[in-house]
């Protein structure tokens, strides 16, 4: 009996789907049960390695979630909202663990997914990086640290393909530093300055945006108080740290109740104090 932990990638044809099909295959502990392609690509009903040009895998790609998921104990899902919603629904009911890696969901998607955690594991994070992750857990750490004294920015840069800003990673920091200083990240927020903005805010946790060539991802927390400046940044330099992080989130969801979760509960880091981020 194959005791290998049967894992789904939903989005095959992105980049980033292709990458977390490579992550899966790396993986002596999961094999690759299905993937889907959004309705009327051209890659549907033919073999997965012969749409990747690596040979015959015996996959067929489709476009049936339901009908992968139903084989599957584990999906990868780096796609929009939209389809991450349409997938919590059916990995719900299929009782598999739901690995989402996908940025810009509203409240509204926030609060479905709560509804779907009742029935299935979901591990959801704006990063899935283990250095991301730890600098989540540093951020709230210095936050609270220093307090309110230290005017906090967030600076992030991304491809010039990107198409949401704030990134997920840095509003997963800005939750972080939120949470640090005991409150909410909504009611502090300031993003995109420009032009007569007059002076910051009390206490405002700041976000800047750049978008730019192939940048994979980076991020810097800036604590600036008085006669000092304390940072703190992670750089990307491989996509495929995303998908290796995604595979072992789907590793250790295996094994765990319904619920929502997220990196720092698979690295071992609740301790540390990081609450999961509602991103």
């Amino acid at each position: 009996m194959d005791e290998r932990v049967g894992i789904a990638v939903v989005g095959a044809s992105g980049r980033m789907g292709r990458m977390l099909i490579q992550a899966v295959e790396e993986e002596p502990r999961a094999r690759l049960t299905g993937v889907t392609v959004r309705p009327g690509h051209a890659w549907i009903g033919r073999d997965l390695g012969a749409c990747l040009g690596t040979g015959e895998t015996g996959i067929r790609v489709s476009d049936d979630a339901l009908e992968v998921f139903a084989v599957s104990q584990a999906v990868l899902d780096f796609t929009t909202p939209a389809a991450t919603m349409a997938h919590s629904v059916l990995a719900a009911q299929a009782r598999l663990t739901h690995v989402i890696g996908t940025t810009g969901l509203e409240r509204a998607d926030i609060e479905r997914l709560a509804a779907a955690a009742r029935h299935a594991v979901i591990v959801r994070a704006g990063n899935m990086s283990v250095g991301v992750n730890l600098l989540t857990v540093l951020a709230r750490r210095v936050a609270t640290a220093l307090g309110p004294d230290y005017d906090v920015e967030i600076v992030e840069m991304h491809h010039r393909h990107k198409v949401d800003a704030p990134s997920g990673t840095a509003l997963m920091l800005g939750d972080a530093v939120a949470a640090g200083r005991r409150v909410n990240l909504a009611d502090m927020r300031e993003s995109g300055r420009d032009g007569a903005t007059g002076p910051r805010g009390e206490g405002a946790i700041g976000f800047a945006s750049l978008r730019g060539g192939d940048v994979i991802g980076e991020h810097e927390v800036i604590f600036a108080g008085p006669g000092e400046r304390i940072g703190l940044r992670h750089v990307a330099t491989d996509r495929m740290l995303f998908a290796r992080g995604a595979v072992r989130a789907a590793l250790w969801g295996h094994h765990q109740e319904p619920g929502q979760y997220n990196m720092i509960d698979v690295l071992g880091l609740r301790e540390a104090g990081a609450e999961v981020p509602d991103r």
